[in-house]
C-alpha cells in the first residue's frame, strides 16, 4: 500500500511540474526534489520521463473514465443518460486542461504520444456509449440499427470538438460563444425538425 501512495505521490508531483514547465523542461531530477524523494526512489518506480509522462496521462484518462461512468450510471432515461454522457465529458475536458497548464502545450505538439497512451479510455468511452444506445433502443426511446458503429461515430466527434474546446476556440468571443449544452443537443438532437 505504502508503494501505491509513493507512486501516486511521484506522479501527482510530476503532473504538477509537467503542467507548470512542460514536459521538456522538466527532469527527472526536478520531479525527485519536488517529491523530497531521491531519483533512486524515483527510479525504482518508472524507467524514464516518459513513462512518468504517460502515467500521468493515464491518470488523468481514469479519472475522466470513472467520471464519465459515474453520469451513466445515474437513474435516468437513455436520453438524459446520452445528455448527461456529453455535458459531462466536455465538462471534463475543460477541467482537465484548466488544471494542467503547461501540459496542455504538450497535448498539442506531441498529440500521437497523448493518442498512443488514451487507447484504454478510448475503448472504454465506446462501450459506454454503446451500453447507453442498446439502453435506449431496448426502451424504444432510440431508433439505431448498429449501436456499436453509432457509438463510434459519436466518441469520434466528441473527440473532434477536444482541440477547438481546449483552444477555446468555441468560446473566444462571447456572442458566438458555443457552451457545452448546444453542443451536447447538436451532436444529440441534429438540425433537423421532428
Amino acid at each position: 500500500m505504502a508503494s501505491i501512495k509513493t507512486r501516486e505521490m511521484l506522479m501527482e508531483k510530476a503532473r504538477q511540474l509537467f503542467a507548470k514547465s512542460g514536459f521538456e523542461n522538466t527532469t527527472m531530477n526536478d520531479i525527485a526534489e519536488a517529491s523530497q524523494k531521491g531519483r533512486r526512489t524515483l527510479y525504482t518506480y518508472f524507467k524514464n520521463k516518459k513513462e512518468i509522462y504517460d502515467a500521468v496521462i493515464e491518470s488523468e484518462l481514469e479519472n475522466m473514465y470513472k467520471r464519465l461512468q459515474s453520469s451513466v450510471r445515474k437513474e435516468h432515461t437513455a436520453t438524459d443518460k446520452l445528455m448527461l454522457f456529453f455535458v459531462t465529458r466536455l465538462e471534463i475536458v475543460k477541467e482537465v486542461v484548466t488544471r494542467n497548464g503547461t501540459l496542455r502545450g504538450d497535448f498539442f505538439r506531441d498529440i500521437f504520444r497523448v493518442e498512443n497512451v488514451r487507447k484504454t479510455f478510448d475503448k472504454q468511452e465506446i462501450d459506454l456509449l454503446k451500453m447507453i444506445l442498446d439502453e435506449g433502443v431496448e426502451a424504444d426511446e432510440f431508433e439505431v440499427l448498429d449501436t456499436t458503429r453509432t457509438a463510434r461515430i459519436l466518441h469520434f466527434a466528441l473527440k473532434g470538438l477536444e482541440v477547438p474546446y481546449i483552444r477555446g476556440v468555441m468560446s473566444q468571443d462571447p456572442v458566438d460563444a458555443i457552451d457545452r449544452n448546444t453542443v451536447a443537443n447538436l451532436i444529440f438532437k441534429g438540425i433537423t425538425k421532428k
